[in-house]
């Protein structure tokens, strides 16, 4: 992969050294050259042809010192070793031998992602934690000259930007902080990059990775905690509902009528189903003097559900 890389790089600085146009160009002039040498006889007498040479001296003018900038791009001119200029984007010319292009600088948003393994938490707990730098060059003369690769020195200063900040946090508020440790990042790694003409944008935390252990247990302690959150519900709900019974029968305290109803509704919503059965303690049914309706309700449930003799109705 970095061999890739690499050789990807040098097909970029090469077809930034000979552009089309300039290739072009220097072949139109040979071509020219040939006709011309052509034209006065100088290929079949012998002769060295002279129109070829001339038109060639241009031609490799322009094929060194025409080149062409990417509307995102920034070329870093030097001349004689100094800094001379920035030129671009378009076409621009370099005078050959005395000027050359050190380095191309793109202007656009660039996407870095970066990690950080097995990194110790203030507890001492090892995460691997991904994130994405986007960041701009907004200084191509600082990038250019202040540091010798820019992206390699972003990312590897945003690695261990990302080390120090999960080294100093407890792991509970790495998983719940994302938004925190995305602006404490940004803050360290601009204040690193910034004397280099990058400036970081932003920075995105895109996944937290514990041990499989800790995991498990850490599922374990949450459906705890819901348990325990569902049992105090419950006994708070228990405590309200003792609570509306005790104002419920503060309205019958002092009106028995009321209360003998309420008892008969009661009765009678559970032995209105077939085959219900109401258990009643007899002190309460002795207290609401509410023996003998009971009993005289069994008796019409008997009666009704009762299967005839000899094909009589009993």
């Amino acid at each position: 992969m970095a061999k890739l890389e690499i050789s990807m790089l040098k097909t970029k600085r090469n077809y930034k050294e000979t552009n089309p146009v300039a290739a072009a160009l220097a072949t139109l002039f040979l071509i020219l050259g040939v006709f011309a040498s052509a034209l006065t006889g100088q290929f079949g007498d012998g002769q060295v042809p002279i129109w070829m040479l001339l038109l060639m001296i241009p031609a490799l003018i322009v094929l060194m010192a025409l080149k062409i900038a990417n509307p995102w791009e920034k070329a870093t001119v030097l001349r004689l070793g100094n800094f001379d200029r920035l030129a671009g984007p378009g076409m621009f010319w370099i005078i050959p031998i005395v000027e050359a292009v050190s380095s191309w600088i793109d202007h656009r948003v660039i996407v870095t992602p970066f990690k950080a393994e097995r990194t110790l938490t203030r507890d001492t707990v090892p995460v691997d934690v991904d994130a994405v730098l986007f960041w701009v060059v907004w200084d191509a003369e600082k990038a250019a000259l202040e540091v010798q690769n820019y992206t390699d020195a972003i990312s590897w200063s945003a690695q261990t930007a990302l080390r120090d900040v999960i080294g100093k946090m407890m792991l509970a508020d790495i998983l719940v902080g994302r938004d925190a440790i995305d602006a404490e990042l940004q803050k360290i790694i601009d204040a690193r990059t910034t004397p280099w003409g990058v400036t970081v944008q932003s920075v995105e935390i895109r996944d937290i990775i514990i041990p499989a252990a800790l995991e498990d247990a850490m599922s374990r302690q949450a459906q705890a905690e819901r348990e325990r959150q569902a049992r105090v519900i419950l006994g708070e709900s228990e405590m309200q509902i003792a609570a509306s019974f005790a104002e419920a029968s503060l309205s019958y305290v002092n009106n028995p009528t009321a209360l003998h109803l309420r008892a008969m509704n009661m009765l009678f919503e559970g032995l209105k189903e077939k085959g219900a059965l109401v258990i009643v303690p007899s002190s309460a049914v002795e207290s609401m003097n509410q023996g003998g309706l009971s009993g005289l309700t069994a008796l019409a449930q008997n009666f009704e559900h009762k299967t005839p003799v000899n094909g009589n109705q009993v």
